[in-house]
């Protein structure tokens, strides 16, 4: 029983850490399932549906694996069926994308470290 109770205590200070490290964003991650020059549609895993508004000042990153950080991108890149991570701010009803992070379909977005 004790067992249970450290592993909830600690559960929810590392997700309630994570939360705080990330301020008002909130993340979108799944595959784009529609692309339009001012909004995205992600399916998420649960299997919702979530629209995400984007901006001016987004970021685009093509995560390739070949370098840790990514290569810049821009918006007409992205493409249905690719698996997406979103920083989004947000705003009423809406979700304002700051930062869009993708892969090539059938890709992990975040590259997984080599292992040796």
């Amino acid at each position: 029983m004790r067992i249970r109770a450290a592993v909830a205590i600690m559960l929810v200070l590392v997700f309630g850490a994570g939360a705080f490290a990330h301020g008002d964003k909130v993340h979108v991650m799944g595959l784009l399932e529609k692309v339009s020059a001012d909004s995205v549609s992600v399916k998420t895993a649960d299997g919702k549906s979530v629209e995400v508004k984007l901006a001016a000042t987004t970021v685009y990153i093509f995560r390739d694996g070949k370098t840790k950080d990514g290569t810049p991108a821009k918006v007409t890149d992205l493409a249905v069926g690719q698996r997406v991570i979103i920083h989004a701010t947000p705003k009423g009803n809406d979700l304002i994308a700051a930062e869009v992070k993708f892969a090539a379909a059938g890709a992990p977005a975040t590259p997984k470290p080599a292992t040796h």
